[in-house]
């Protein structure tokens, strides 16, 4: 995903001089394109991330559209006070892009584990949170934030990850995507997980549906209740804490649905997350994916 999005930055970029890359301490193959061609907007902010968030913020004020880029939890979770205060609270046109979400560095442990990154940041006003599931929704998805005046967020797998989608894919703010139509049961997938829910489905020839949402806030409520209206059983999988994740914004919108009365009744709803608790050991994703049961 991450060579998807810096391939698609760099074609909206020859377009829009606006546009401002700064990354923390990253690099070495993937990021250099982008520091090539545009080296008047590009910034290796180092490991200083709450700084490289500051100077973002300073950048947006001036005019640009700044993407910040690092590890998982170091563009988010060490930048929590920069980002509520200096990007959000001031609406400002910051995109945030987090590589490796979930257990995507299983191996370098907990400190690069981003599990809990999207609960914490889809409470903060003004920010759109997005979790593509595979290269071409990563596309789709980045060109429409930049579309987008406001600050978004962007979590990415890390590389290598399969394409699910025959099509280059246009999508705007907040709506889901349709995979497979099916009957009674329908999985709902945010971010990588997308290609082991599509290929589960096809390898056991199992009549389910399978609705991507690259777009956790806002929520396609329209989307869920199309969904309500055609399937008995929903089953959310996320890779991240079950608590605050995808799963209870897809609880959440149900109750929004039923509360303004936009459905009589919610489907039942089973959500596939990590457990409470961190991780005790290193392994690949694979591995830590299998260990916390994150699989149908």
């Amino acid at each position: 995903m991450r060579t998807a999005f810096i391939n698609q930055l760099i074609q909206e970029a020859r377009n829009n001089p606006s546009i401002f890359l700064i990354v923390g301490d990253l690099g070495f193959s993937v990021v250099e394109p982008f520091a090539e061609e545009f080296p008047d907007r590009f910034l290796n902010a180092g490991v200083a991330e709450q700084n490289m968030t500051g100077i973002a913020a300073g950048l947006a004020i001036e005019g640009y559209t700044v993407f910040t880029y690092s590890i998982g939890n170091f563009p988010t979770l060490r930048c929590m006070e920069q980002i509520r205060y200096d990007v959000c609270y001031h609406n400002l046109n910051v995109k945030i892009v987090a590589v490796g979400g979930g257990y995507a560095y299983g191996p370098l442990g907990a400190s690069h584990h981003a599990t809990e990154e999207l609960g914490m940041l889809r409470t903060i006003p003004n920010l759109i949170v997005c979790a593509p599931g595979d290269p071409i929704e990563t596309r789709a998805v980045t060109s429409a934030i930049i579309k987008h005046t406001g600050p978004c967020y962007l979590r990415l797998g890390k590389a290598g990850e399969p394409i699910v989608h025959q099509n280059e894919l246009e999508i705007g703010i907040g709506k889901m995507l349709p995979v497979i139509e099916g009957k009674e049961t329908a999985i709902l997938s945010t971010g990588a997980m997308l290609k082991y829910t599509y290929d589960y489905i096809e390898d056991n020839k199992l009549k389910w549906g399978l609705y991507s949402f690259p777009f956790i806030k806002p929520l396609d409520l329209e989307g869920l209740k199309i969904i309500a209206e055609n399937y008995r059983k929903i089953i959310t999988i996320e890779e991240h804490q079950k608590s605050s994740g995808f799963g209870s914004a897809i609880l959440e919108g149900y109750n929004d649905l039923e509360e303004s009365k936009k459905i009589s009744k919610r489907p039942e709803i089973k959500r596939i997350a990590i457990p409470d608790q961190f991780v005790s050991v290193a392994g690949k994703q694979e591995y830590l994916r299998k260990l916390y049961k994150i699989k149908l």
